[in-house]
C-alpha cells in the first residue's frame, strides 16, 4: 500500500496495479476442472481476468467476457420453488449443511449450487447457538439467484452478491489466525522499481510523444507486488480483497468513470504547480466500520447490526535513499477522496458488485471471529468437523495472484503531470467480534426459530 507521486508538467499521469478478481468461480469446460465438488482453476478465469502459472494477471477483453459471463449463465443451477421466494429471514443450520455435505462426499455426488450459495443467503444477520440441538444456524436475507451481465452471482430481486460455502469455510478456518493480524492485501511497487523510476524521471525534460512517455513510464516502474495476509492467496476471498483494492484504485486514479454522482477521482481534486519527484504520497485502504455487536444474556444469539465499509487514507514519506515511512497524517486532497469514498461506498457497491462482495467477506470475517472467540462451538458441543477439515472438503483453487503491471493513464491537469499507485484493504475481524452491546430481546428471537429437518429453512 504505497505510492508515488511526480509532478512534472504538461499532462496527469495516473498509474495503477490493475487486478480484477472477484466473481464466483463456475463451472467452466476449457478453463476449470472439479476436484470432490470444488471448482479448480487451471487459468482461473476469475472476475474479468484470466491468472496464469506465475501469477501475472491478463485482463478479459469484452467479447471473452461476454462469453465468459453466457458460459457462467448456462452452468448455474436454479433454485427451488421454495429457495427463490425471498425470505427476510432464511437459515441454514451448519450442523445438517454438514450432514448433507458429508454425503455428498461419500457418494461422489458433485455439491449443488444451493449448497455453493448458502441457499441463496446475501447477508448474515444472526448467529445463534442451540445446545440442546447441538446447533450453530446462521441467519439473514435470502432468495433465489442469477447471473448479471459480467458473470456475477447475484440475487434474483436485489442483485446484490449472493454469499458463498467457500467463502464461509474461509473464514472459519482462518479465524484462529486472523486474530493475530487480521487480514489484509496490499499492490506495492518494489523498491527496486520506485529506484528505476526515480533515475528515469531525472533524465525527463519533455513529454514528447504521451503514449511512448507512458509506456517508459510503465517498464521504469514494472511488475507491482501483491501481498495477502490472513487467507490463502489461492482462495476466492483473497481475490475479493484484491478486486476492491483494484477497483477502488481505478476509480481514484481516474483510470475508470465513477457510476456514482458525486465520487470524482483523487486526480480531479489536485491543483497544479511543483516539478519533480515529491517526497509525499497518498495511499488509502479500506477497513470495515460496523457497529458493535449484539448478544442476548446467554452469549447464545448474536447480531451483526448494519454496517459500511470505510475508506482510511495517510501520507507516506519517501527519504532520499527511497525508504518510506508513515507521517501519520494525510493531504487534505486525499482525505477528501477518502471521505468521498466512505460516503458513497453504498451506493457503490449497489453498482459495482465487488464492493458489495468485499462488505460479504467482511460479514463472513466477522461471523468466523465469533464462533472462534466466543467458543460457540463448545457452547453447542459440536466441533464443525467438516467445515474445519481442508482436506475431506476443500476450498475451491485459484492460480494465486502475485503481481501486476503497471499502467499509465492520460488526464490533463493544468500544466502538471502526476504518477500515483495506492490502495489496499485490511479487516480486524476480532476487534469487530470483541465490542459487543447487551440486548436482551434476542433470546426470543432465538427461541423463535424452529428446528427443521433440513439443512436450511424459511
Amino acid at each position: 500500500m504505497q505510492s508515488s507521486i511526480l509532478k512534472i508538467r504538461s499532462l496527469c499521469y495516473a498509474l495503477s496495479a490493475l487486478v480484477v478478481v472477484g466473481a464466483l468461480c463456475r463451472d467452466l469446460p476449457d478453463l476449470t476442472v472439479r476436484r470432490s465438488g470444488a471448482c479448480v482453476g487451471r487459468t482461473s478465469a476469475v472476475g474479468g481476468v484470466r491468472i496464469d502459472a506465475s501469477g501475472a494477471i491478463e485482463r478479459l477483453q469484452p467479447d471473452a467476457l461476454n462469453q465468459l459471463a453466457k458460459e457462467r449463465a448456462a452452468a448455474l443451477e436454479q433454485a427451488s420453488a421454495d429457495m427463490k421466494r425471498p425470505s427476510p429471514l432464511r437459515k441454514v443450520s451448519l450442523r445438517a449443511l454438514e450432514k448433507t455435505l458429508a454425503d455428498n462426499i461419500n457418494t461422489g455426488t458433485p455439491i449443488p449450487d444451493e449448497m455453493k450459495l448458502l441457499a441463496g443467503l446475501q447477508k448474515i444477520q444472526y448467529v445463534f447457538v442451540f445446545p440442546e440441538r447441538q446447533d450453530i444456524v446462521l441467519a439473514g436475507f435470502g432468495e433465489g439467484w442469477k447471473t448479471n451481465a459480467r458473470g456475477d452471482i447475484v440475487g434474483a430481486t436485489t442483485e446484490k452478491p449472493v454469499l458463498t460455502l467457500d467463502d464461509l469455510l474461509t473464514a472459519l478456518r482462518t479465524a484462529e489466525q486472523a486474530a493475530q493480524g487480521g487480514i489484509s492485501c496490499s499492490i506495492d511497487p518494489t523498491p527496486e522499481g520506485l529506484d528505476r523510476l526515480r533515475a528515469h524521471v531525472a533524465g525527463l525534460r519533455t513529454i514528447g510523444n504521451p503514449q511512448q512517455t507512458g509506456k517508459s513510464i510503465e517498464q521504469a516502474l514494472g511488475p507491482q507486488s501483491v501481498t495477502i495476509s490472513g487467507v490463502s492467496p489461492t482462495t476466492h476471498f483473497a481475490h475479493v480483497l484484491v478486486a476492491a483494492d483494484y477497483r477502488m484504485k481505478r476509480l481514484g486514479m481516474n483510470l475508470d468513470p465513477s457510476p456514482v454522482a458525486g465520487l470524482t477521482s483523487y486526480l480531479q481534486l489536485l491543483g497544479g504547480g511543483g516539478r519533480g519527484m515529491s517526497a509525499v504520497a497518498p495511499r488509502w485502504w479500506l477497513v470495515p466500520d460496523y457497529q458493535p455487536v449484539l448478544v442476548d444474556g446467554e452469549g447464545l444469539a448474536y447480531e451483526l447490526r448494519p454496517g459500511n465499509v470505510k475508506c482510511l487514507t495517510e501520507d507516506t514519506v519517501f527519504s532520499a535513499d527511497g525508504k518510506k515511512a508513515q507521517a501519520g497524517t494525510s493531504s487534505p486532497a486525499a482525505q477528501k477522496w477518502a471521505d468521498m469514498m466512505t460516503t458513497k461506498y453504498t451506493q457503490l457497491a449497489e453498482k459495482e458488485p465487488v464492493f458489495a462482495e468485499l462488505q460479504n467477506a467482511m460479514d463472513l470475517a466477522v461471523v468466523g471471529a465469533l464462533i472462534f472467540k466466543e467458543q460457540l462451538a463448545r457452547k453447542a458441543g459440536y466441533s464443525l468437523p467438516l467445515l474445519l477439515n481442508s482436506n475431506e472438503l476443500p476450498n475451491d483453487s485459484y492460480e494465486a495472484v502475485k503481481h501486476t503491471d503497471s499502467v499509465a493513464s492520460l488526464m490533463k491537469k493544468g500544466n502538471n503531470w502526476v504518477i500515483s499507485a495506492s490502495g489496499g484493504v485490511q479487516i480486524n475481524s476480532w476487534g469487530i467480534a470483541d465490542k459487543k452491546e447487551t440486548d436482551a430481546k434476542l433470546a426470543d428471537t432465538r427461541k423463535s426459530v424452529v428446528e427443521s429437518k433440513t439443512w436450511w429453512w424459511d
